[in-house]
């Protein structure tokens, strides 16, 4: 279907309302933690290469470009340099790639230096990955900008995107951007500039921590429940946030987008097998009993998981290890986001009172500030399964060191005897230090042990790390900007 070169000026136009001179309304004014690292790759690439933003919907990914354009208008960049271009738009998605480029250079001459082209939802552009390789190659004045919730995994444009584009993971929001976006006033908490520093603190200073932090508890388990999605995280009714979510990722991910870019036609199937990972959110994924249960086959039921985790709804941890170990043992899965399961599965704020469901939703929220925090620096992360089925929730491999993690959110005390995996995979392994993540704020220090020449744990409860994870992920970007 042809579109009409005036009908696609129009669309862009009210898409791009710097070219009249007008400001960009209701930007938000403070900004996450991936936008320094955006921004350096716009204004001083390490590399000619396009940015890939990538994340799941209503991520904040509109607003990150939105806030790029307006910081580069600040900075002098003529606005008939910078064209936006959402292709979940029809008119816009009908016309293509090409033609939005050229009804905008027709529409706004070009200025003299660099051309930003910010193309949103960009799976939905014909042949995307082998068009944004030809921008690249040829096009050295154009500098691409694009961002994708659900980027089709196929083998050419994996070949097409090496070395053509930079990936910047966009998450949902920590706990520490939640608190921001909803500007909630608490006691400021002491800087941390690495977990390691912990073992430094005196057992005085932990106790003031403990007792500084405490009004941060129940923003904590709203925040499991609300989630980090912007859109979701700022309605008050719970029904409501979990209603949006609930389409979002339903609706929009699984019906509509599966079917436009991956061709999926089983699309209940699909669903259900979402429904599934919902309901097993944090375990040991069984694809033949999932399989079984929905009447599927396994590779049917694989090529499902892949599909989502291309979507970014889900995580996949692998077994820690390398060659036979790993090819033998199976996946843990995780949700995106805590508060995912509760919304698709209606259970309001159930989870507050459902300790082992409250652990998983605590457990998928450390697991994704870890990964937010430490993406960048290529740390592998895993799991352990030992003998005797001891277990070890997550192991981080960053810089030679290997440094576990195992979650312990319960009212229970943590001592000694409920930590036998995580003791013996240090003994296993001749490890230095591991961390125990809590639910208490009484579980704030150094775990005692009797055993001497025990390796040091390190007890802490999860609202903290993960309001410190989002603090120093914030403070690390706004070192590189």
């Amino acid at each position: 279907m042809k579109v009409q070169k005036e009908e696609l000026a129009i669309v862009l136009g009210q898409f791009n309302p710097w070219w009249r001179g007008e400001s960009i309304p209701d930007l938000p004014d403070w900004h996450r933690a991936s936008f320094s690292e955006l921004m350096q790759w716009i204004m001083d690439p390490p590399a000619a290469r396009a940015i890939f933003l990538s994340g799941a919907r209503q991520v904040g990914k509109t607003t990150l470009l939105l806030q790029a354009i307006n910081r580069l208008i600040k900075q002098g960049i003529p606005a008939s340099n910078l064209l936006y271009a959402t292709f979940d738009h029809p008119i816009i998605k009908l016309a293509g790639a090409d033609a939005v480029i050229q009804t905008w250079r027709e529409r706004e001459p070009k200025r003299e230096g660099q051309e930003f082209i910010f193309l949103d939802e960009a799976q939905f552009i014909n042949e995307w990955g082998t068009w944004i390789k030809h921008q690249v190659d040829f096009f050295k004045q154009r500098r691409i900008i694009f961002t994708g919730s659900a980027m089709p995994i196929l083998q050419a444009d994996q070949e097409s995107g090496v070395g053509r584009w930079h990936s910047i993971r966009l998450t949902t929001l920590s706990f520490y951007e939640y608190l921001q976006l909803k500007t909630i006033t608490l006691p400021t908490l002491p800087t941390l500039r690495s977990l390691k520093e912990l073992f430094t603190w005196s057992p005085n200073e932990l106790r003031h921590i403990s007792e500084q932090a405490q009004p941060y508890i129940g923003h904590f388990h709203n925040y499991l429940v609300y989630g980090g999605f912007p859109q979701t995280a700022l309605v008050k009714s719970v029904t409501q946030a979990q209603k949006l979510l609930r389409e979002d990722i339903i609706d929009k991910a699984i019906k509509r987008d599966m079917t436009a870019l991956f061709g999926v036609r089983r699309i209940l199937d699909l669903e259900h097998t979402f429904l599934y990972l919902c309901r097993h959110d944090g375990g040991l994924l069984d694809l033949t009993a999932l399989s079984s249960n929905l009447k599927v086959t396994r590779p049917t039921a694989q090529h499902f998981i892949d599909l989502l985790e291309a979507a970014h709804l889900v995580y996949r941890l692998a077994p820690f290890g390398y060659g036979k170990e790993v090819l033998r043992g199976r996946y843990k899965l995780y949700l995106a986001d805590a508060a995912i399961a509760p919304a698709v599965m209606l259970k309001g704020q159930s989870i507050i009172d459902d300790p082992d469901a409250l652990g998983i939703a605590a457990e998928a929220s450390v697991l994704k500030h870890l990964f937010a925090r430490y993406y960048q620096q290529n740390v592998r992360f895993t799991y352990w399964r030992g003998k005797k089925e001891l277990e070890v929730d997550l192991v981080a491999e960053i810089a030679g060191q290997i440094i576990p993690f195992e979650v312990k959110y319960r009212s229970q005390p943590v001592d000694a005897r409920s930590l036998k995996g995580l003791i013996a995979f240090c003994h296993e392994k001749s490890i230095k230090r591991g961390y125990i993540i809590t639910k208490s704020l009484d579980d704030l220090g150094l775990l005692p042990q009797k055993e001497e020449n025990a390796v040091p744990l390190f007890r802490i409860p999860a609202t903290l790390l993960c309001f410190w994870m989002g603090e120093m992920e914030l403070r690390q970007q706004q070192e590189i900007d």
